[in-house]
């Protein structure tokens, strides 16, 4: 009689192997589990690349050759991620863009602003400009590497700084003209970078002693002097193609990802003019969102960028005759604000859909407002930068997103901006009310 006859005796026979089998199975695991186990925890606690000799494994009857033991979790990584490999210059780019929760809760739109701050050479968004020009004059002979190559420029100071770094860090030498005006923390840190500093009489731009004219006749004196063999190089920031270029390739396209390409407007200041065209080059033009997206230029008291937008015409009210208290922009805000159009500002001008100006007052308040409410401490161009957010916010449908800069930290305005500031007051007043502190009315 067979079991096939007998079901029931068919089911018990198949459940007495099953538990049999699974009793051997448990033993075997419980011969080699705590072997497993201990190897697996030595072979994570070892330095990478070092061996052990663990002995042999304790012996069963279920496993053959010893188990090779892999740690998929380290494994997975690889050297690359999270190493900059080019060194400083690979610390250049991809910075967060932040949400700026006052800005936003205040106007109901959000406000974004992109942290360059946050940039690993001269931690402004002149790294990317710096990187960009040398490598461009690399490419083009006019710049080789540890061979007594000096770069030189006129700057207001954060060029200068980005340059003064990578120089090093590329095999170059730095020379920078700088106005006698700007804040000493930034001369100061160009020579703590190994940079010749040259602090000049704020002169304006037709004079061969304005800043920039000085230094581009420094690089053309530089061969006869030096008698090495060495060159000098103009970085010419306010004129080279390279500058725009830098933001067309890396800053447009870190937004436009950052955002997924849900922008309503970008809001920048305009210094060389680089960054707002770069980024409206890209926005408008590479990703084809011109419909979409507005560009709105924020300017300094002083500067006659607003009225170029507005009006079609380079004119501020301080150029009337007998109003005129300084050279150049008058405003306590350095870095964005000119009385010019470059070649680079051009690039982007008709892409530009309008201007909002903004005055040392209200910079000065954003300023704090933004310490005291979201413990972000920037300089004067940011906070024209967050000003002009605010009022181009407001003329944008609740729930829209503005993007802008915040393109250096504080601390390289404590001996201008920031004591205007504090003998303003403003540092022992509290303030509540972001439209009232800006003077703005709370619809556009």
């Amino acid at each position: 009689m067979s079991l096939s006859d007998h079901p029931k005796a068919y089911g018990t026979a198949a459940l007495v192997a099953a538990f049999a089998a699974g009793i051997l199975v448990t033993l075997g695991f419980k011969d080699a589990y705590p072997d497993l186990e201990s190897r697996f925890q030595e072979k994570r606690k070892r330095p990478s690349g070092r061996s052990k000799n663990l002995g042999p494994r304790r012996s069963s009857i279920f496993w053959g050759a010893p188990v090779t033991l892999e740690d998929h979790e380290q494994d997975s990584l690889s050297r690359s991620e999270g190493i900059a490999e080019d060194g400083i210059a690979g610390c250049i780019g991809n910075t967060p863009l932040i949400k700026i929760q006052s800005l936003s809760e205040a106007t109901g739109r959000t406000i974004l602003a992109k942290a360059e701050f946050l940039n690993g050479a001269g931690n402004s968004p002149k790294d990317r400009v710096a990187l960009s020009i040398i490598h461009e004059a690399e490419n083009q002979g006019l710049l080789t590497p540890h061979q007594g190559d000096t770069i030189y420029e006129g700057t207001v100071g954060s060029t200068g700084i980005s340059l003064a770094t990578l120089a090093r860090a590329m095999g170059y030498k730095a020379h920078i003209c700088m106005p006698d005006d700007q804040s000493m923390e930034k001369s100061d840190l160009l020579l703590h970078l190994g940079a010749t500093v040259e602090r000049v009489t704020v002169a304006p731009i037709t004079s061969p002693d304005h800043f920039v004219n000085l230094a581009r006749r420094r690089a053309v004196e530089h061969a006869s002097l030096a008698k090495d063999g060495s060159k000098g190089f103009f970085a010419d920031q306010f004129e080279s193609p390279a500058n725009w270029q830098a933001h067309v390739t890396t800053t447009g396209p870190e937004i436009w990802r950052q955002t997924g390409g849900l922008v309503d407007a970008f809001v920048a200041g305009a210094g060389t003019g680089g960054t707002i065209s770069g980024v409206a080059r890209y926005l408008k033009l590479e990703a084809k969102a011109s419909a979409r997206v507005r560009v709105v230029l924020a300017d300094p008291q002083g500067s006659g960028l607003y009225n170029k937008v507005k009006h079609g015409v380079m004119y501020s009210a301080t150029e009337r005759e007998g109003t005129r208290r300084r050279q150049q922009v008058d405003s306590m805000v350095e870095g964005v604000g000119v009385n010019r159009v470059t070649e680079n500002f051009e690039a982007g001008r008709d892409l530009i859909d309008d201007a909002v100006k903004v005055s040392d007052e209200q910079a000065c308040h954003m300023a704090r407002w933004l310490v005291e409410n979201d413990g972000i401490f920037v300089g004067s161009s940011s906070s024209v930068n967050c000003v002009a957010a605010v009022v181009t916010a407001m003329t944008l449908p609740p729930g829209s997103t503005v993007v802008t800069v915040l393109c250096d930290s504080g601390t390289r305005h404590l001996s201008k901006f920031w004591k205007y500031i504090k003998e303003l007051g403003l540092e022992e007043h509290e303030a509540a009310d972001l439209f009232a502190e800006l003077g703005l009315p709370r619809q556009a």
